[in-house]
């Protein structure tokens, strides 16, 4: 907490009134309205002094915390930037991999055709051979 010239001045005025009320309150004298004004200041300016350290606390804290959330910040963008390389890179693996089922099942179904069609010609010719012999 740093004083100013202005606090330490207004401080420093009613110093010495308020030793002055607080001896003759200590001696049992009643107290003026001058005099419960007078301390109600000095009351008012320890509470400020009190609320401007806190202030000053709850200001540096909040730069600290800012800090933290820039370097927090920092690391979300790398944890960003590598999810989306990885998630780049299983997107060019799946691609590779469908092409390649794709080329799996086009020759499945090529050779299944072959064989079919082999089939049917085998069958078609002994059938044709044995209605030659059966004649």
């Amino acid at each position: 907490m740093s004083k100013t010239n202005v606090d330490d001045l207004l401080i420093e005025m009613i110093t010495p009134k308020v030793k002055e009320i607080e001896e003759r309150f200590s001696r049992g004298e009643g107290l003026s309205n001058d005099d419960i004004n007078t301390l109600l200041l000095k009351s008012q300016y320890n509470h400020i002094n009190h609320l401007d350290g806190r202030l000053d606390e709850v200001t540096a804290s909040v730069r600290a915390l800012e800090g933290k959330f820039q370097g927090l910040e920092g690391k979300v963008d790398l944890l960003k930037a590598e999810v989306n390389g990885r998630l780049d890179a299983f997107e060019g693996k799946l691609d590779a991999f469908e092409k390649n089922i794709e080329l799996k099942i086009s020759q499945a179904i090529n050779t299944n055709m072959r064989w079919s069609i082999g089939m049917i010609a085998l069958i078609v010719t002994v059938l044709k051979l044995a209605d030659m012999f059966t004649k």
